[in-house]
């Protein structure tokens, strides 16, 4: 595949609220102890696989932000140009973030939540305007206008924003022939998957992505999927795919 273009996406290792089962967002928790252990061995499977990168992408939220840190270190690259964005940003779950899914499921009804986490253009409840959690009273994204930032957002909403910049800033670099890492969030990295493999979006709802691990794409000069693969071993990586549609499930205690 001499001439194809090379990009990466990853999405963050584990995150405490992950772990919790929590509605997550754009809230702005960290990594738990095993999702740094996913992001080292994310960069170690990279590193030994002879992988180099000439600019990375993440967003404004520390679970990418310190995943990419760690993927970088492990490859002795944390010189790389690194440009943090809220359009990678996770998709915004509005006023269920912070729920658990069975508190979750107790306020607005099992068939409800389903609606809200596995359609494709239905939005969860929105935050008021002058809740602490909205985007506009927090710092990081103090000099966006407000009326760009969202109350919350469907899947549909998510690729609406994720799939302009994608074209504006980070396609250029791949027709330029310099090599990409997107570190980001499942649902951020779904909008990517779904317009670079032509999902439908049936298709697009069922997707997993699993927590760190190497997604690798292979482009030709019109960024036509050439090859697709997940780095690491294929039993751990379908565990991991298992596992995040667990998370998805509603799990009463």
């Amino acid at each position: 595949m001499s001439g194809s273009r090379q990009l990466v996406l990853l999405r963050h290792g584990e995150s405490v609220w992950n772990k919790e089962n929590l509605f997550t967002g754009w809230t702005d928790v960290n990594l738990s102890d095993d999702g740094r252990e996913e992001a080292r061995e994310a960069g170690r499977q990279l590193r030994e696989r002879g992988y180099e990168f000439d600019i990375c992408y993440t967003s404004y939220l520390k679970r990418a932000i310190h995943t990419l840190d760690l993927v970088l270190e492990e490859l002795d690259m944390e010189w790389l140009p690194v440009i943090k964005d809220w359009h990678l940003n996770e998709r915004h779950y509005g006023a269920l973030q912070g729920l658990n899914k069975a508190e979750t499921a107790e306020k607005y009804g099992e068939e409800q939540v389903k609606i809200w986490r596995r359609s494709f253009d239905v939005r969860p409840p929105a935050l008021s305007p002058d809740d602490g959690q909205t985007p506009a009273r927090q710092r990081p994204y103090r000099e966006i206008p407000e009326e760009e930032l969202p109350l919350a957002e469907s899947l549909k909403d998510t690729i609406a924003r994720v799939i302009p910049y994608f074209e504006e800033q980070i396609r250029p670099q791949l027709m330029n022939g310099r090599r990409v890492l997107v570190t980001a969030h499942g649902n951020s990295l779904r909008a990517l998957v779904m317009y670079l493999e032509h999902l439908s979006e049936e298709e697009v709802v069922r997707l997993n992505l699993p927590t760190g691990v190497p997604l690798v794409y292979h482009l030709d000069e019109n960024l036509a999927v050439e090859e697709k693969k997940y780095l690491g071993d294929p039993e751990t990586v379908a565990a991991k795919m298992q596992k995040v549609a667990n998370q998805g499930m509603i799990h009463r205690s």
